[in-house]
C-alpha cells in the first residue's frame, strides 16, 4: 500500500510562486508514474501535470509553461513548481501514483489534498 501526503500549499498574490511536495511511502516509488491533479470549488477533478518513471513530462494545456513537475526517487517525492499564479489555480492539489501509457492511468492512491490559493 502507498501513502502520500502532500505539502507547500498557501495564499498567494497573482504572479507568485509555489511549490508542492508529495512525499510517498514504500520502496517501489520510482516504478510508478505521478501526477498531480486538482479539484476547485464546484468542478472536476482534473490532471495538472505527470511525471513517467522514466521523467517524462505531461501537462494540462491551462499550466504548460508555468507549471512544472519533477521527481526525486532517492527520496520518494514528487514536486510541482508553480509559478506566474493566477487566480483560476486555486484549488485542492492532490498527488497520485499511477500509470502511463500514452496518457496517465491513476490508482486509487490519493494524498489528502493541499490547498492552493490565489488571491489579491
Amino acid at each position: 500500500q502507498v501513502q502520500l501526503v502532500e505539502s507547500g500549499g498557501g495564499l498567494v498574490q497573482p504572479g507568485a510562486s509555489l511549490r508542492l511536495s508529495c512525499a510517498a511511502s514504500g520502496s517501489i516509488f520510482s516504478i510508478y508514474a505521478m501526477g498531480w491533479y486538482r479539484q476547485a470549488p464546484g468542478k472536476q477533478r482534473e490532471l495538472v501535470a505527470a511525471i513517467t518513471s522514466g521523467g517524462s513530462t505531461k501537462y494540462a494545456d491551462s499550466v504548460k509553461g508555468r507549471f512544472t513537475i519533477s521527481r526525486d526517487n532517492a527520496k520518494n517525492t514528487v514536486y510541482l513548481q508553480m509559478n506566474s499564479l493566477k487566480p483560476e489555480d486555486t484549488a485542492v492539489y492532490y498527488c497520485n501514483t499511477g500509470f502511463y501509457s500514452g496518457s496517465y492511468y491513476p490508482s486509487d492512491y490519493w494524498g489528502q489534498g493541499t490547498q492552493v490559493t490565489v488571491s489579491s
